[in-house]
């Protein structure tokens, strides 16, 4: 009997695995693995590193013998990004979502915004601010409040790290196909042909009238693509 893909889902700055909540009904192809960054949801209290990123993503790949396709939002794209190019072999598809603003670049500037804020005006009362702000811009019953899994003072130190890590150039190391998925009206998606120019085997999709956020505000239609995805590079 064939093994199922494992599909891993890595969330957003902010977020929390609870973000990928409705995705196992809504695949029912492949397993579902969610994690929490360090920094975030039930990691909350644990400081946000690098390598800790890369390690809580290579314990959900594991070594089964399931092919595994690796899937991030944001901040978890970039991470899923770099982790792909350090691990040739490892995975059979790679889906950066809302991830291709080169983070040196004109896609940074939101997020540089974001660490000068908390800087000035400490991580919890920028939660507040950030999280109200989060509930008006989600369509109407989309967000679930244990989305929002803190992660406000991981920042700095998570963006710096995309900095680092994360430049476009990367996915030249990356030796499998590569999903580079965006809303159309997401501001991430500005880098898109860069990106994709990278790519050994790029698929560029776009979800219309969606925001940064359309893994959460347009569901259906995020796992839809991934479900295409999956099935065409491990089913």
């Amino acid at each position: 009997m064939a093994v199922a893909p494992r599909l891993v889902l890595v969330h957003g700055s902010r977020m929390s695995r609870t973000q990928w909540a409705r995705y196992p009904g809504l695949l029912p192809g492949a397993e579902c693995v969610a994690i929490d960054l360090p920094g975030h949801g039930g990691r909350a209290a644990e400081p946000f590193t690098f390598e800790g990123a890369m390690a809580a993503i290579d314990d959900a790949v594991g070594t089964g013998e399931a092919p595994v396709v690796l899937a991030g939002h944001s901040l978890g794209g970039y991470l899923s990004l770099a982790y792909a190019a350090r691990s040739p072999g490892r995975l059979a598809g790679l889906a950066l979502l809302g991830a291709t603003g080169d983070p040196a670049g004109r896609g940074s500037t939101a997020y540089r915004g974001f660490e000068t804020l908390i800087e000035r005006v400490g991580p919890e009362r920028m939660q507040r601010v950030s999280n109200a702000l989060i509930r008006r811009l989600a369509p109407e019953g989309a967000l679930d409040e244990d989305m929002l899994g803190g992660g406000y003072a991981a920042i700095p130190a998570a963006w710096a790290a995309v900095r680092e890590h994360c430049a476009p150039t990367v996915l030249a190391d990356v030796d499998c196909p590569t999903l580079l998925l965006n809303g159309q009206l997401d501001q991430m998606r500005i880098d898109v042909a860069t990106f994709a120019a990278q790519c050994r085997d790029p698929r560029v999709e776009v979800i219309a009238h969606a925001t940064h956020l359309f893994p959460i505000s347009h569901v259906e239609q995020t796992c839809g693509h991934l479900a295409a995805f999956v099935t065409d590079v491990a089913g």
